[in-house]
């Protein structure tokens, strides 16, 4: 296997228009290619437990010895240019010998403790391969992972200066990428051009079809750091990468299990100890973040601003063929592989779609998403357990994915499987000008990595109580949906896409799901209203239908790592916060009395994502007179508080009151007059 790499500044769009007034790009070639280097961390499957701490950090070693050399061949443009044995006799040569070294003390560790590993001398050299050419940014080429997928567009501009990217005008360097190091417009890919590769096996008797959910917010707390925990123990910036946390909040490369077993959570249910983490996403837009100019951030190629996520759900779901049994307390599992672009596909679990498209799944592309849509990323781990070991040298081997019928072999168990949904409110990059307009988005990688999609990946510590960890097993054994936000998640991935008019955003039917939770009812986007609703009539100029919006009780009634104005609760999506969003038009049939009154270009508003917004966005329209006592008191009542304010509503009442009052009047001076008259 390979392991480290980097394309470096192979080719750069850069824009003719200072040449003479064109508007097409032209390639510029500058000399860099891509390191290879085995990957040591695969053949080291059975460490003896005293030389685990040793082995790790020798293996962050030779992560950072790649991460420099990288850092080299980055600023040798020029004397690579002039002498073509450079590379390797002032980069390559000197990164073998460090290897070789640190290689040794590996094999030295294992022996302390069991037998010496055999074959490690042979995975000290790297290779230097030569760049291939790829296609202009607006001639996306159709690559693989492997060198020349659409590199060619992320170098480091002319000859290191400003390319023709995001950031050009303003210092940094590359075609979107800000380091020079991707992404790339080939990175990325229309969501509506994929074919729906999603199935699922059926639960079979004796299968176990629950599921149990958590709710650990969307790191609005702003945990972040480029250590791992479970790779890199007691080594700073052991992931070279900036990750995402939630749950757990003494996530550090220093943390104990003792650590971990005493730390706060941002779990809503604080017997979720749990540790979840992620690469962040960034936009290539030329912000300074707090790591821009430190090891694991900008030093290292990981730049602009970092997104956080709209909406996290963590989910744990059952085995169709089988029971599933508890997880060890402190198990940990990775998902995906950090450097699959190098590696090869044979770790990787990356998954790329967008809301409304989930039927579609994306491993090294990421996705062009229509207006309305979002961009999610999902992990699927590991689900069966070797019965024995919470980790493994590789931190692989003791944990596996079932078979495609899902059985789990060798002897291994049924485990809750964690099923991980992030969810980016981000706009399609603009690709014609390598994200100068709208800039493009990654993920954090190596600085070798070059940020590819492939490359994304998910880490777990289960840090359960146990006694909450034996209510999620019967849960799923027994086919009952329990936990805090219980029904989130992505919904039916089998549904079509939203509906969109040439010029006005896609629709957004369904939102993240309908019914009691925002992944429930019929799932992400579902396009039929349901059979209650009248579908509204919508003009070619109003913003498109938003039928469900994220759930119609909001996020399983709980709040999703946000309090009670975020994902569920009082105000925001859905819940009573959205109910009567608007008021129906002159010519708009009334509703039910189970459907509150929908707004021109808002049908069902009561269901949609927060009743404020959804008013500013429908078109205001006179109420309609309630067609019964009982739409009085739903529809109609409803429709009137969203649909004026107490200002508004007096200057209606008040003069009703005055005639009234004068009416009395009248009376009493007649009743007066007249017993005078006797």
């Amino acid at each position: 296997m390979l392991g480290g790499g980097g394309l470096v500044a192979a080719n750069v769009v850069a824009s003719a228009t200072e040449e003479g007034g064109t508007d097409s790009a032209q390639t510029l070639s500058t000399p860099a290619g891509t390191i290879d280097c085995p990957d040591v961390g695969t053949k080291l499957t059975n460490v003896p437990e005293g030389a685990k701490e040793d082995v790790a950090k020798e293996l962050a070693l030779l992560d950072q010895q790649i991460a420099d050399a990288y850092q080299r061949l980055m600023n040798a443009g020029q004397a690579i240019e002039q002498d073509k044995a450079f590379a390797e006799n002032s980069i390559m040569t000197p990164l073998k010998e460090k290897r070789a070294a640190t290689i040794e003390r590996i094999a030295i560790a294992v022996d302390r403790q069991g037998d010496r590993p055999e074959g490690l001398d042979a995975l000290a050299a790297c290779t230097l391969r030569a760049p291939e050419s790829s296609a202009p940014a607006e001639q996306p080429s159709d690559g693989g992972q492997q060198s020349g997928d659409g590199q060619g567009d992320a170098g480091q501009g002319d000859a290191g200066q400003n390319g023709d990217g995001q950031n050009g005008d303003n210092g940094q360097n590359g075609n979107g990428g800000q380091a020079g190091n991707g992404p790339v417009a080939a990175d990325y890919v229309d969501i509506k051009s994929v074919q729906p590769n999603v199935s699922e096996p059926a639960v079979r008797k004796g299968g176990s079809s629950g599921s149990f959910a958590t709710s650990c917010g969307v790191n609005e707390n702003g945990l972040f750091n480029s250590d791992n925990v479970i790779v890199a123990p007691g080594v700073s910036n052991g992931a070279h990468h900036f990750h995402d946390y939630i749950g757990n909040q003494s996530n550090t490369a220093f943390a104990s299990d003792e650590d971990l077993a005493n730390a706060d959570t941002s779990c809503v249910d604080k017997s979720d100890k749990s540790t979840y983490y992620w690469p962040v996403l960034r936009l290539q837009n030329g912000k300074q973040e707090q790591d821009a100019n430190k090891p694991g951030g900008g030093i290292e190629g990981n730049a602009g601003e970092i997104v956080q996520p709209k909406e996290v759900t963590l989910n744990f779901v059952g085995n169709p063929q089988s029971k599933v049994t508890e997880m060890p307390r402190l198990l940990r599992i990775i998902t995906g592989d950090a450097k699959a672009f190098v590696n090869g596909p044979a770790n990787a679990n990356a998954s790329w779609s967008c809301t409304g498209f989930e039927d579609r799944q994306l491993k090294d592309k990421y996705p062009l998403c229509p207006q309305g849509s979002d961009v999610v990323r999902s992990f699927k781990f590991q689900s069966c357990w070797d019965g024995q070991n919470i980790d493994s040298a590789n931190h692989r081997a003791h944990v596996a994915f079932a078979a495609a019928d899902g059985s789990c072999g060798n002897g291994f168990k049924a485990i809750p499987q964690l099923v991980q949904r992030i969810v980016y409110d981000v706009d399609a990059p603009s690709l014609q000008d390598g994200g100068r307009t709208t800039p493009l988005f990654a993920v954090d990688s190596f600085p070798e990595q070059l940020h590819k999609p492939v490359t994304d990946h998910g880490d777990f510590i289960n840090v359960f109580d146990e006694k909450l960890m034996s209510e999620m097993v019967d849960c799923i054994n027994e086919g009952r949906t329990c936990g805090v936000g219980a029904g989130d998640g992505g919904g039916d991935p089998g549904q079509e896409e939203p509906t969109e008019a040439p010029t006005t955003p896609p629709a957004d039917n369904g939102g993240d799901g309908g019914g009691n939770g925002d992944g429930g009812g019929k799932g992400d986007d579902e396009t039929q209203p349901p059979a209650t609703e009248e579908p509204a009539t919508e003009a070619p100029t109003t913003p498109p239908a938003d039928n469900g919006g994220d759930g119609g009780k909001g996020d399983g009634g709980q709040d999703n790592g946000g309090g009670q104005n975020d994902d569920g609760g009082k105000n925001d999506d859905g819940g009573n916060g959205g109910a009567g969003a608007g008021q129906p038009q002159d010519d708009e049939p009334t509703v039910s009395s189970t459907v509150a009154p929908k707004s021109s270009g808002e049908p069902d508003a009561g269901n949609d994502e927060g009743g404020d917004e959804a008013d500013a966005i429908g078109t205001p329209a006179q109420t309609q007179p309630p067609t019964s006592d009982t739409d009085s008191l739903t529809g109609g009542a409803r429709a009137q508080a969203v649909g004026g304010d107490l200002a508004e509503t007096g200057t209606s009442l008040w003069p009703a009151a005055g005639g009234a009052i004068l009416l009395i009047a009248g009376f009493v001076v007649l009743m007066r007059t007249r017993r005078y008259a006797r």
